[in-house]
């Protein structure tokens, strides 16, 4: 510091700077390069071929199907887990008996929350895994359960009508104990002083939740959205190790659209960068307006 303190920020922050622009800023700058040739990945040569790749693109029925899939998890990831989220970390934390102790949550929460958060210390593929075997259809835990209470026994991974939402509902059970610990993080921010207030109005859980929770949890709530938009504009390795877009590529998303066409039989890396380019304006522009859209005046707790 006896140097002044330029010396030392310029030793601390230019080479994780310079790491970053090599390993990230650099491969970004590639890829849109590369979109715009028809390079086969192992050959020497990529001639340019201008924006022929986003016009062949824009007529590809298969991406098109992994779109519509992805505007699918789109809706109802966020949906869903944002929803069970909220309601599992309100129950957690204020779903217990109202009573002279005021508002607390329901007995033993520390073992529930433990138990919600369980599936984000395994890794994705041990879920793909484990799913594949409960989805099994000849031994699977589902289907014994089917079969024991006298309903049909589909092979639900291998049916095109099942196998897209049987991924979104692993997704789904994969993603929401983050949410529910993330949740109830800032609900105990919130003073219990509003809560008792509400409680000696005599308001239902359900409008507490709607007029007091969320309002105060917005910008959590907005932040779990952006999250969850991006994961569903993936979705790749879920998809990638259970079903790899079939049956018939009925769980297609754009992941595994990108993946089997740089790495498939016909090695085309230049249409793949391309569609790697569109998911990369995709998800800025979900990201941008899902900040737009749940932009709102702040709260402020004094």
């Amino acid at each position: 510091m006896k140097h002044g303190k330029y010396p030392l920020i310029v030793t601390f922050l230019v080479p994780p700077l310079l790491l970053y622009v090599v390993f990230v800023v650099s491969p970004y700058l590639q890829a849109f390069q590369i979109s715009t040739t028809d390079w086969l990945g192992y050959s020497a040569e990529a001639n340019p071929v201008g924006l022929a790749n986003f016009r062949a693109m824009w007529h590809d029925e298969y991406v098109w199907n992994a779109l519509k899939n992805n505007a699918i998890l789109l809706v109802v990831l966020p949906v869903l887990t944002i929803v069970f989220g909220l309601f599992f970390a309100t129950m957690l934390s204020m779903g217990g008996r109202r009573g002279r102790a005021g508002v607390t949550g329901v007995r033993g929460s520390a073992f529930y929350r433990t138990v919600y958060f369980f599936p984000q210390v395994l890794s994705v593929v041990i879920i793909a895994a484990l799913w594949k075997e409960v989805y099994q259809p000849n031994a699977g835990l589902l289907n014994g359960i089917m079969r024991a209470v006298g309903l049909p026994a589909p092979p639900w991974l291998g049916d095109p009508r099942f196998a897209f939402w049987c991924v979104l509902a692993v997704m789904v059970w994969a993603n929401v104990g983050f949410y529910v610990v993330l949740f109830g993080a800032a609900m105990s921010a919130i003073p219990r002083e509003i809560y008792e207030a509400v409680l000696l109005d005599g308001a239902s859980r359900w409008a507490t939740l709607r007029r007091i929770t969320i309002p105060l949890l917005w910008d959590t709530v907005q932040v779990a959205w952006i999250y969850l938009a991006i994961a569903a504009l993936d979705g790749f390795i879920l998809v990638q190790l259970m079903t790899n877009g079939g049956p018939n590529f009925s769980s297609d998303v754009i992941g595994v659209r990108l993946y089997d066409t740089a790495f498939g039989s016909e090695t085309k890396f230049g249409y793949a960068s391309a569609i790697g380019v569109v998911m990369f304006f995709l998800t800025l522009s979900v990201a941008v307006l899902a900040l737009r859209v749940g932009r709102r005046e702040r709260i402020e707790l004094s």
